[in-house]
């Protein structure tokens, strides 16, 4: 099997290959990630070092999480200074370094970009408090009049989607109480009015500022963002984003003139394309109602690639699975592009917790559905991205005490239902206690969010060690994803399978099969698995378990 030919990838007239249609892209949440300095904060420098790790894994690229100045309200989604480097992570300096070892080590690297919001401690923004209403500098934000005699209530009724409403009162210069500004997420992350050209244009000279600095590319968030209604009328649900944690409104989400604005990007990274012939890539974090919808932000002149989230919020049910598969293949691949698929993020509870009944320290029934989905999304056509820890089988830290919490979820609505820091739990690397290797060469240090004493047990050097591991699964998948012909490209087709099992098969020789029951089932392939999530006999799928055959 090994022997195989490497796949041939699709060129274009300059004889490139698409990199990024097949690609597996591990996501690096930079302060949870490697800490170099021993101040419990991961950073660029801790990434770098992590580099070798990540390349035997496999991945063919990194996505970093914002690292620029920031006061880290959102840790970092809320940004001050979209050309540097925050202090907690390190300087331009080490990003040149990190880009560099990349580039040697034949990793791409992709940026966060945070283009529907910044900081209120951008520079912009605490020119526009400053500045009169009516103002040019206003403008570059969404500043409106009160309603109410005194306008005294905020101009619209949408609310934010981490909780509260969606508009803050200002002070204006002369000590009154003046014109309200929005914020879809928290009063410190005003929202850009993209009706400004100036915006745009200050956003084309931060993408060349990365490109020329050597970047692959970015990941876009909110990328179904930046245009509000232009009339900012009431919402018929104005809770619905805070209900759901989504972008429903449709006034404040998903309007037709962002599609300009990444025909826009797309034509700035084609210019590098041309340049020296390595793709640049636009990836975005799209969440719209259908996977129509989600069709038009990757037409072939706007974005390469949008995530799938549908695959992520699917249960656990072999139906679900294949409904939201074939809608995305249908729909999305349908345009020229490929499905960008996701089982975690850095937003969600992880699988191995999400999909346990109940959720247990990663061990049982949630780990093993874990396991299965993950083979399933890498036998699938077209991109997959995993986020760090995925790769270790961490489940979900569910007990942090409310004194360590930082999401701004849980500060605004006082609910731990939805946050989002039992994800972003520091990497554990190695040995038996807290800070288990996460920094480097200071013990008693304390990462900034603790560790549960169960983290020895996905510590990477065991991981490493053995061969039954999440990382190994992990890394053999991926190691086959290459050898196999075009894996990542192409079409797939549904098999005839019993109750409760989902198969298909990949080109003439491929056959992926989950069983998504408890009980062993017949397998669809005589003969022993190439692959699988689990021990799998010859001709039996076991309970909670995924499997490759060839069947040729």
């Amino acid at each position: 099997m090994h022997n195989r030919c490497p796949p041939q990838r699709q060129v274009d007239g300059l004889n490139r290959h698409h990199w990024w249609r097949d690609a597996v892209i591990y996501q690096v949440y930079v302060r949870s990630f490697l800490d170099s300095t021993g101040d419990g904060v991961g950073d660029l420098a801790g990434v770098r070092a992590g580099l070798p790790y990540l390349k035997k894994l496999g991945v063919d690229g990194i996505w970093l999480s914002p690292f620029y100045p920031s006061p880290q309200h959102d840790h970092g989604y809320d940004v001050a200074d979209y050309c540097d480097v925050d202090p907690l992570f390190g300087d331009l300096a080490e990003f040149d370094l990190l880009v560099g070892a990349a580039r040697r080590l034949g990793v791409k690297v992709l940026l966060d970009i945070v283009p529907n919001h910044c900081s209120s401690e951008h520079p912009w923004f605490r020119e526009a408090l400053a500045a009169a209403p009516g103002s040019e500098a206003r403008a570059r934000f969404h500043f409106a009049d009160g309603r109410g005699p005194d306008g005294d209530e905020p101009p619209n009724n949408w609310h934010a989607m981490f909780g509260g409403p969606a508009w803050s009162r200002v002070t204006e210069a002369d000590g009154r109480p003046g014109q309200w500004y929005l914020h879809m997420f928290t009063p410190e992350q005003p929202d850009w009015n993209w009706r400004e050209p100036e915006v745009a244009a200050e956003f084309d000279r931060v993408l060349r500022f990365w490109l020329d600095r050597g970047v692959d590319g970015f990941r876009i968030d909110v990328a179904a963002g930046l245009y509000k209604h232009p009339e900012l009328p009431d919402s018929d649900d104005p809770e619905a984003d805070a209900r759901t944690r989504d972008s429903v409104n449709p006034l404040a989400w998903n309007q037709p003139e962002v599609h300009e604005v990444w025909r826009r990007w797309r034509s700035i990274c084609e210019e590098y394309t041309e340049r020296d012939g390595g793709e640049r890539l636009l990836v975005g974090e799209v969440s719209v109602p259908t996977a129509r919808e989600h069709a038009r932000y990757v037409r072939p002149d706007e974005l390469h690639q949008a995530f799938f989230f549908d695959l992520l919020s699917a249960p656990w049910d072999p139906e679900a699975f294949q409904k939201v598969i074939s809608e995305a293949m249908q729909d999305i691949a349908g345009t020229g592009s490929t499905v960008t698929w996701v089982l975690n993020n850095h937003d969600q509870v992880r699988t191995v917790t999400r999909y346990g009944e109940p959720a247990t320290e990663g061990s049982g029934l949630g780990a093993a559905r874990a396991r299965a989905a993950a083979l399933l999304m890498l036998a699938l056509p077209g991109a997959a991205y995993i986020y760090q820890g995925e790769e270790l089988g961490l489940p979900e830290v569910v007990d942090l005490p409310d004194d360590v919490l930082t999401d701004p979820i849980f500060h605004r609505t006082g609910s731990r239902a939805r946050i989002r820091d039992g994800c972003r739990v520091p990497l554990p690397w190695s040995g038996q206690a807290s800070p288990f290797g996460f920094t480097s060469g200071v013990e008693s240090a304390k990462p900034w969010l603790p560790q549960p004493e169960y983290f020895a047990e996905y510590a990477t050097d065991r991981a490493l060690a053995d061969t039954r591991s999440f990382w190994h699964l992990y890394r053999d998948g991926l190691q086959l994803r290459g050898t196999l012909p075009q894996l990542g490209e192409g079409t797939l087709r549904w098999l005839d399978a019993p109750p409760g099992v989902l198969a298909f098969s990949r080109g003439d020789d491929l056959v992926c099969a989950v069983n998504f029951g408890t009980a062993p089932t017949p397998a669809p392939v005589s003969g022993t698995p190439l692959l699988a999530s689990g021990p799998c006999p010859a001709g039996v799928l076991p309970g909670s378990t995924a499997a490759w055959w060839i069947s040729s």
